[in-house]
């Protein structure tokens, strides 16, 4: 029996939906809400002390961290493959997924709410009831970063250095795919299920016009979308007003985001 603890709009959890979708497996769903700090409540730190999601549970077993969760499932469910058998372009593989938690998920999410997100948090709340919201992120760090991002926005110190981290994945991106269709290679791998997420949360913040000035790229994100994975794991668990939120300040907050990259 496999269940998921996650959340529709999670970069993290789109990935490990998404590679799950990939080896036609269902889950029983347990949608947390975010926004309502579901995933700091006493029953869920039980099964992940680091109140994030998602959360795999399998045969009763939890598996927390999304990257080991994907290749937990490559290697559960080995048909159809997701690592490539060559072991070069197995390390090539590793190496993207690496760098989402050595702080391209953390600029990703700096972006997101210094752009849009930050309005959810402070919707209809007065300024206590912000900072009690802001409080419960367990990692010190976080939360001080996400306190700077929600309370300032794109004036954010953080905001600058993670737009040009983010360029920096497209860039890399671009190069990658110029030798060949995949990122690590030949193969469709958990290195383009991994990026996934962070290349649609460009787009979704209006800034797509990044994509597309890459070929490559472009030509990339088009063939994944094209999957059907791509459809079960992430489209069908989008949350309306998440989206709609991007795109409204997101095409708002374009010019001060494009001058933030070209300083």
């Amino acid at each position: 029996m496999i269940e998921l603890y996650h959340n529709g709009m999670s970069t993290c959890s789109q990935k490990v939906r998404i590679a799950l979708a990939e080896k036609g497996q269902a889950f029983e769903s347990h949608h947390l809400n975010l926004r309502t700090r579901d995933q700091g409540k006493p029953e869920y730190l039980k099964l992940n002390p680091n109140g994030v999601v998602p959360t795999l549970v399998h045969d009763g077993v939890p598996i927390i961290e999304s990257s080991v969760i994907c290749e937990y499932i490559d290697e559960v469910w080995p048909t159809p493959p997701l690592r490539p058998a060559d072991p070069y372009d197995r390390a090539r593989m590793r190496l993207w997924t690496k760098q989402l938690d050595e702080g391209l998920h953390a600029a990703s999410a700096t972006i997101s709410a210094c752009i849009a997100f930050r309005y959810q948090f402070m919707e209809g709340k007065t300024e206590a009831e912000v900072k009690k919201v802001l409080d419960g992120f367990i990692d010190p760090v976080k939360r001080r970063v996400m306190s700077e991002n929600v309370l300032q926005g794109v004036e954010s110190s953080f905001f600058r250095p993670a737009m040009l981290r983010v360029k920096k994945m497209l860039d890399d991106m671009e190069a990658a795919l110029a030798a060949g269709p995949w990122l690590a290679g030949k193969d469709y791998s958990l290195a383009d299920i991994a990026v996934a997420p962070y290349v649609t949360r460009v787009d979704h913040l209006q800034l797509g016009s990044m994509i597309a000035a890459r070929r490559h790229l472009a030509d990339w994100y088009a063939r994944i979308q094209a999957r059907p994975a791509y459809r079960t794991g992430m489209v069908d668990w989008y949350i309306a007003d998440f989206i709609t939120l991007m795109k409204e300040k997101g095409a708002a907050a374009r010019a001060k985001v494009e001058a933030a990259i070209a300083a």
